[in-house]
């Protein structure tokens, strides 16, 4: 029978073919189809299922308890469809009252059925499938009568509940096939969707217990409802599926079809402040939720959040690691996620960065099972790898803090003609080499298992002493602050008493005397403040002791500057007979600062210039592999240092991150051809080259 209704795709296409005529384009079909295509779905239901009833209760002799038995059901209602037996298809019987009637349909809905098709237009600030704006769009296009009788032409009363689903979606594919900015937004490929759920039956158990599934993003619901489907083929087990979008016309199909599922829930909301199933834990969580989309609109609300769901916060530019955090926050003990991801996600951030540590706690915590890439072009609205992290809060013994990463990436079949941006398709052959690699759980040629603190790396930080030509730094030259049994503390730097600071280059040449200043020119400036902002700071940004030739000269003729090629600070002096000596005082910093300092009750405002020597420090760190034991992780630092750090350093902190590297992990050198092989390469082209010159005559 599926096969039967499948022949349905092409009368539902057919109906836009007046949108066409009527100037709309394509990108734009499925917000104009959405509302139509519900519409039909729903009427069918409601007929067939009316029709069920009327076997059990005589409609003629017991209308009213009919109604109440079917409202019941709660499947939705139509007064005209139930008590009447008027269906959209007779009310396009007459093109003089259709107007009338067709409003009259649309009312006739229940409450919640109006309001999901967007009925009642400016009652609520969400219009979810908006019928009624879109209606009016093509009235004025005056193509509604057309389009709608076009559609009541599309009879899927004699089909049951999974075959309509069937048809949608596939409907609801071919719409992601032509907006990536509508239905294919959130839309996951059917061969993604088959994996997904061979991946989950391959973990679970056919023991006929309870089972809930759960899609944080579920859009139209193709994901979720996909899901499930596949697994009631396999096994004998009772289900209820929830879900939850903020997409108004995703959620409001999902919601439809809900209300025609055995036992599904399904909210309106942003998962991640609406928090809608937040008591719940959920046995599977499936997800394709949306990245590369920043969370700037809600950063409040989720800094705010005091369910303790996130652990840390991702850039806000990519809100995605949320998702996931919420997804697993919600997951039951013994629970099953798979989550789609893009690659951002495996080793954006830094150690020490909101991802890293999300990464790390997924993984201090034992969660991540496998990590699988998909192919290119496997989406419809992206061509990027994608890939599914498989998460699993009850790994047995022999997986416990190890994880499988799989490259599927070129385990696909090309699509004879493209959809969207998706080229590619894994087939069924594909899909059993991923689960099975994944049942398996060790090396083969497309996947590799890991230890899970493999993932782990130091980001060792240190403080680098820079030092001169001759290995000396002018640490050596600060005076001892203090000793402490016996071991001295230096000062941190040398302040100098200037008498002038100059630096002459061929821009300007900059000459300061004066260094604790309180008068300006009144007719130039505001205030001492604004003499300070606009000539002083800018004058003392423009002194740089390695770039120019900078000299800070004291009393006694005593002056300091800075050796470029020589990296050292120079010292020099001049004796009484006016003979300059110069002495080499190690690497280091002349730093001049000015500052604006106000007035107090004994002192006027005043600007204070001031110049120091310092040793020239260099913050930096090292990425350096991890060992879980503490003190064999100390010396694989040391190690690492003592081989390649040759300066003077100071350790600084050390952070763990995680990181993941598909490309590093699965890297395949490029087999080099033989000199020979060149080199007969190039004789060949010199010989070709030769008689090319010869016909030419040259």
């Amino acid at each position: 029978m599926s096969v039967n209704i499948l022949q349905y795709e092409s009368d539902v296409w057919r109906t836009a073919d007046l949108l066409i005529g009527a100037g709309i384009k394509q990108s734009d079909f499925p917000k104009f189809m959405m509302p139509y295509f519900a519409l039909i779905m729903v009427e069918s239901r409601l007929i067939r299922y009316s029709k069920e009833l009327e076997r059990e209760i005589d409609k003629k002799d017991d209308i009213e308890g009919f109604i109440e038995e079917f409202q019941d059901l709660g499947l939705g209602y139509n007064e005209y469809v139930i008590r009447h037996g008027k269906t959209l298809k007779d009310i396009c019987k007459n093109d003089k009252t259709f107007d009338v009637d067709f409003h009259a349909y649309l009312r006739a809905f229940d409450a919640e059925t109006r309001y999901l098709l967007g009925v009642d237009k400016g009652t609520e600030e969400e219009k979810f499938l908006d019928i009624s704006g879109i209606s009016g769009l093509l009235k004025k296009k005056r193509i509604l009568f057309d389009s709608i009788k076009a559609w009541s032409e599309v009879d899927l009363v004699p089909f049951n509940n999974s075959e309509i689903t069937t048809l949608e979606e596939h409907i609801k594919r071919k719409w992601a096939d032509i907006s990536a900015e509508t239905a294919g937004e959130q839309y996951t490929p059917d061969d993604i969707i088959y994996l997904i759920s061979e991946i989950i039956a391959n973990k679970i158990k056919d023991d006929g217990t309870f089972l809930t599934i759960y899609d944080p993003t579920c859009g139209g619901g193709n994901l979720l409802f996909g899901v499930e489907d596949k697994i009631k083929e396999r096994f004998d087990r009772p289900t209820k599926t929830y879900g939850e979008d903020w997409s108004d016309s995703l959620y409001a199909l999902a919601k439809i079809e809900s209300r025609f599922r055995t036992d599904s829930e399904i909210k309106y909301g942003n998962t991640l402040t609406n928090i809608s199933f937040i008591e719940k834990k959920f046995d599977i969580v499936v997800a394709n939720p949306p990245y590369g989309v920043d969370w700037k609109g809600y950063q409040k609300d989720i800094k705010n959040d005091t369910t303790e769901r996130f652990i840390d916060k991702p850039s806000i530019s990519d809100g995605q690691f949320l998702f996931t955090q919420h997804i697993l926050y919600q997951l039951a003990d013994t629970g099953l996620a798979v989550v789609v991801h893009n690659g951002s996600t495996l080793f954006s951030g830094d150690a020490g960065s909101g991802e890293s540590n999300i990464r790390k706690h997924f993984f201090d915590n034992d969660y991540v099972e496998a990590i699988i890439q998909m192919p290119t072009d496997e989406f419809f609205n992206t061509g990027i790898y994608t890939y599914l992290w498989v998460f699993n809060k009850n790994k047995s013994t022999d997986r416990k803090d190890k994880v499988i990463l799989i490259n599927g990436s070129s385990l696909f079949k090309p699509l004879k003609k493209s959809r969207g941006k998706k080229r590619k398709e894994m087939v069924q052959e594909n899909r059993d080499a991923i689960t099975k690699a994944l049942e398996d759980f060790k090396d083969n040629d497309f996947s590799k298992v890991y230890d899970k603190w493999h993932f782990y790396f130091n980001k060792q930080g240190i403080v680098l002493t820079n030092i001169d030509e001759n290995g000396l730094s002018f640490e050596k030259q600060l005076p001892v602050k203090v000793t402490i049994d016996g071991e001295e503390v230096r000062a941190k730097s040398l302040k100098l008493k200037p008498i002038s600071i100059t630096q002459q280059t061929e821009e300007s040449n900059i000459e300061l005397k004066s260094f604790e200043i309180e008068k300006y020119d009144k007719d130039k400036f505001t205030s001492l403040l604004h003499f300070f902002e606009t000539e002083i700071k800018p004058t003392i940004a423009e002194l740089d002791y390695k770039e120019a030739n900078l000299v800070v000269t004291e009393a006694k003729g005593i002056s300091y500057t800075y050796n470029q090629d020589k990296e050292t600070i120079i010292k020099i002096t001049k004796d009484k007979n006016g003979t300059l000596s110069e002495v080499e005082m190690g690497c280091g910093k002349i730093v001049v600062k000015a500052a604006y300092k106000k007035a107090t009750k004994t002192k006027e405002a005043f600007i204070a210039i001031t110049a120091e020597l310092t040793p020239d420090y260099q913050k930096d760190y090292e990425i350096i592999p991890y060992n879980l034991i503490e003190q064999e992780n100390q010396q694989v630092i040391a190690d690492f240092m003592a081989k390649y750090i040759t300066k003077p350093f100071e350790y600084g902190d050390n952070i763990i991150g995680v990181e993941i590297n598909f490309n590093k992990e699965f890297y395949q050198p490029e087999q080099l051809r033989s000199v020979e092989d060149i080199t007969t390469d190039l004789s060949d082209l010199e010989k070709e080259l030769a008689n090319l010159e010869k016909e030419l005559g040259l």
